[in-house]
């Protein structure tokens, strides 16, 4: 059941910022969040619909658990046509298989399937994650705040193995406008927002120096003729932090940008923020329980951070008991080899249904 609901939403491509092709994944995953019991609602944006889905206690145990994952993919429309759904043994094949749409199926089955009592369970399932969930932050913040442990089904590490932090991921745009002029006849009249844009990304350069922080300028646009003084361009940097300090300290600085050209001006804004996960003991509790259900089941398991960034962000920098990594083992996130295992599904559905009422 849980590879036969897979092929569905592998078939049925959910790029993120489409929101006609999420809505019609959407209409799919509430029918089958229906059929496993859950109630479902939405959080409705321009750009695709968040679902929450929940299911009441039962037999009297107690708490919220909450399950976070996406149905949003980095692959367009008609990826399927040169990265067709495939079965090779124990390999399955096809966009978002492994990040996430196989976590979706497996925790869809588990719930299905649960018989022993077990708390209140919430999942929220973003639209946007790959962009940095712009839209749905706020939501798993507040969603957060009332579970007493959030489970993410991102990805595993290689083989399996759990997270327990993440780096701190930030989109920042520098944009900058200048003054227009004619680049021949009156130049000085003009004040180029490239070149200014240009002397604020090596500041940029600098600021990351001699931290542990990436900071990568992803694009860059701007000037619309080569006869005219470029009037506004931008960048968009990616920044990722080990440290929540060091994190504080390059935003502090980068909102704090201020124009080498008198007629220029700059400002910075974030387009998404994710904060620094650092493992915490609350969470190693969590882990602890975690790898003890699954040695019940016959599957040795580890934890330890990873360096991606994801919705488990918000919940573990809030100080939540936060373990992600739940979807089941594979490989090739965003990549044309993207895979999942057929036997790592079965062994993520065990898990998920037994924490379900281990927990």
């Amino acid at each position: 059941m849980t590879v036969e609901a897979l092929h569905r939403y592998t078939l049925a491509e959910s790029p993120t910022g489409d929101p006609r092709s999420l809505a019609a994944l959407a209409e799919i995953l509430d029918a089958d969040a229906t059929a496993a019991g859950f109630g479902t609602d939405r959080e409705r944006h321009p750009t695709g619909d968040h679902l929450i889905w929940s299911l009441g206690a039962s037999g009297g145990a107690p708490g919220t658990l909450l399950f976070l994952t996406h149905y949003d993919t980095v692959w367009p429309v008609g990826t399927l046509r040169a990265m067709p759904w495939a079965v090779d043994g124990d390999v399955i094949r096809g966009p978002g298989v492994y990040d996430t749409k196989s976590g979706i199926a497996a925790l869809l089955t588990a719930v299905a399937a649960v018989r022993a009592p077990h708390p209140e369970i919430r999942v929220v399932v973003v639209a946007d994650e790959e962009v940095g969930s712009p839209t749905a932050t706020g939501l798993v913040e507040s969603e957060a705040r009332r579970a007493e442990a959030v489970l993410g089904l991102e990805p595993p590490h290689p083989g399996g193995d759990l997270k327990t932090g993440r780096r701190g991921s930030t989109r920042a745009r520098i944009e900058v406008t200048g003054v227009e002029a004619h680049a021949a006849l009156d130049p000085d009249a003009g004040a180029s927002a490239i070149d200014e844009l240009v002397d604020q990304l090596i500041r940029v350069r600098a600021i990351g120096r001699g931290r542990p922080v990436l900071v990568n300028t992803g694009t860059i646009a701007g000037g619309g003729r080569t006869n005219v003084v470029a009037g506004s361009a931008h960048a968009d940097l990616g920044l990722r932090f080990a440290d929540p300090e060091d994190e504080r300290a390059v935003l502090g600085e980068l909102t704090a940008l201020r124009p080498v050209r008198d007629r220029a001006t700059v400002g910075t804004r974030l387009l998404s923020h994710r904060p620094t996960w650092r493992p915490s003991p609350a969470g190693d509790r969590l882990l602890a329980r975690i790898v003890a259900v699954a040695a019940g089941l016959g599957q040795p398991l580890d934890g330890r951070p990873a360096d991606g960034a994801a919705d488990t962000n918000t919940t573990g920098a809030l100080g939540r008991p936060t373990v992600d990594g739940l979807a089941p083992r594979g490989g090739g996130a965003h990549a044309r080899t993207e895979w999942v295992s057929a036997a790592g599904i079965t062994e993520r559905v065990a898990l998920i249904t037994a924490l379900l009422s281990g927990l």
